[in-house]
């Protein structure tokens, strides 16, 4: 499996299928193609379905119109055999001919694929020798550990900065989210609900007060991925509301120090990278289970671990 920065990107949203990954796409071809008189760039299947409204075009143009004008092109009815998610690019030349074609997959959680047997074309290296939970949990058990001090095993010194990072990122965009008021962008003209919803859950009763103030802080991140705000993929920007929501209501109704909230987040990012080794984030792909499902598994297993959950209870939660 590789590194948990693969898992946890901070960008922008709001989409990581939809905007962060064709972006770095963009951003690849142009690198390897700096000299093109314009690209062409087609979207196909669910990319161009649902292009517009995820700001696909936006994503990919802002790249390359620093180099030279790019034309996109829209074929929702065509799937490519890999993914759902399918783009082309191209090159033209002076002549006027289209050369450099490079066929590239946008596979959720904003990572990059050529295809079968291409895995993911940045060539980051596999960090984890095993990816599969049972085996995971066994190491654990065996030796005494949780899940985090796997990831300390596996990972480099550094990752515990990232890490800080992540929540950084996380605990600015609940907070942006509702301080926020007005229109979310798009069509729709929907209003912004966090910011109301956070003031009612102040005044419920205790009983009803974690429930709303969660559902607030979910709501406040969610939104702030909408508007194209800073998220992080937690596993993607589509669910990048719900682990921020509980661990940031957990750290500030609990107390839980930032050194444990950043243990629970490297817990929380073993379960969410064995589901994208092995099965898939992406909801293009397998629907919303692949999303939020993923992300409530997450979730359950770094509070379960906050609150002093054994390997073997912290699996049956995220379960």
């Amino acid at each position: 499996m590789k590194s948990l920065r693969e898992l946890f990107r901070i960008g922008k949203g709001p989409s990581s299928s939809h905007t962060m990954g064709p972006q770095k796409a963009a951003q690849l071809y142009a690198s390897r193609h700096p000299h093109a008189v314009s690209y062409h760039v087609t979207l196909y299947g669910s990319l161009a379905a649902t292009g517009k409204g995820h700001m696909t075009d936006k994503a990919i143009e802002d790249v390359l119109t620093e180099v030279a004008p790019v034309t996109i092109d829209w074929q929702p009815n065509v799937f490519l055999p890999y993914h759902p998610n399918g783009m082309k690019f191209a090159m033209i030349d002076s002549e006027g001919k289209r050369i450099h074609e490079w066929t590239v997959y946008s596979i959720g959680g904003g990572a990059l694929s050529e295809g079968e047997g291409n895995d993911m074309i940045l060539h980051t290296p596999e960090v984890y020798l095993m990816d599969k939970l049972s085996d995971i949990q066994h190491w654990c058990e065996t030796n005494g550990r949780n899940y985090w001090e796997y990831v300390d095993k596996c990972e480099d010194d550094d990752i515990w900065d990232y890490l800080r990072e992540v929540w950084k990122a996380m605990k600015e965009a609940v907070e942006r989210g509702i301080n926020t008021e007005g229109r979310l962008p798009g069509p729709l003209n929907l209003a912004r609900k966090a910011s109301v919803y956070y003031v009612k859950a102040t005044g419920y009763k205790q009983s009803l007060q974690s429930r709303g103030l969660v559902y607030a802080y979910a709501l406040a991140v969610s939104e702030e991925n909408a508007s194209g705000g800073t998220i992080v993929t937690a596993p993607t920007c589509g669910s990048s509301g719900v682990l921020p929501a509980v661990l940031y209501h957990l750290s500030t109704a609990h107390h839980f120090s930032e050194d444990k909230i950043i243990r629970a987040i490297a817990t929380a990012g073993i379960f969410g990278n064995v589901v994208k080794q092995n099965a898939s984030i992406s909801g293009a792909d397998v629907g919303c289970q692949g999303e939020v499902g993923v992300a409530c598994a997450m979730a359950s297993a770094a509070a379960c671990q906050l609150f002093g959950g054994s390997p073997a209870q912290i699996e049956y939660a995220a379960e």
